[in-house]
């Protein structure tokens, strides 16, 4: 596999995925079977049962990444995580001619330390591009979760928008309807 470096939103937005996968978000296990794992990765894997636990285990290490501190803690957590499967960038010629930056992965790498490589090309981008203020806790009130805003406008607030940020809205929308009442 070849991983664009310029190419970091996608990337971000698998890691929110994995992360939004997690009993700490979800308050139970989102990722507990292969087809589960199949549709977060969206047929751009094809996962097995052996798979499930590396890439529970890698979104402990990428949530990590997101909760840390400062820019230079991230940069250094995606170091870790590229090194598990990828290896020295190359200068190539995409499929449109232009030249681009890529990270290539082992032939043999496991499918969570393809994804690690995917993950950290992201995370490296988005410190770089970004900035680290872009990785955030989320808005919502109860809510446990975290994730790499990518956004162009940068105003994220929900780790999954359509789950706390709709709960949110409803509970709003429910006290003004409340206070109209009274």
């Amino acid at each position: 596999m070849r991983i664009p470096i310029g190419d970091y939103a996608a990337g971000a937005e698998l890691a929110n995925a994995l992360v939004s996968t997690s009993p700490t978000v979800r308050g139970a296990e989102a990722l507990a079977d292969v087809d589960a794992l199949a549709e977060l990765l969206a047929g751009h894997w094809t996962p097995e049962e052996a798979d499930i636990f590396p890439v529970q285990l890698l979104r402990r290490e990428v949530r990590g990444i997101v909760e840390t501190e400062n820019a230079e803690q991230a940069a250094a957590g995606a170091a870790v995580l590229l090194r598990r499967a990828g290896q020295a960038p190359v200068l190539r010629r995409d499929a449109s001619g232009q030249w681009q930056w890529f990270v290539p992965t082992d032939p043999d790498a496991s499918l969570a330390d393809e994804l690690a490589a995917v993950i950290a090309v992201a995370i490296s981008g988005v410190v770089r591009a970004l900035g680290h203020e872009r990785f955030r806790e989320c808005a919502a009130p109860g809510c446990r979760g975290v994730f790499i805003d990518a956004s162009r406008a940068g105003r994220r607030r929900y780790c999954m928008p359509e789950r706390c940020g709709n709960r949110l809205n409803v509970a709003n929308h429910r006290a003004r309807r409340r206070e109209a009442v009274r």
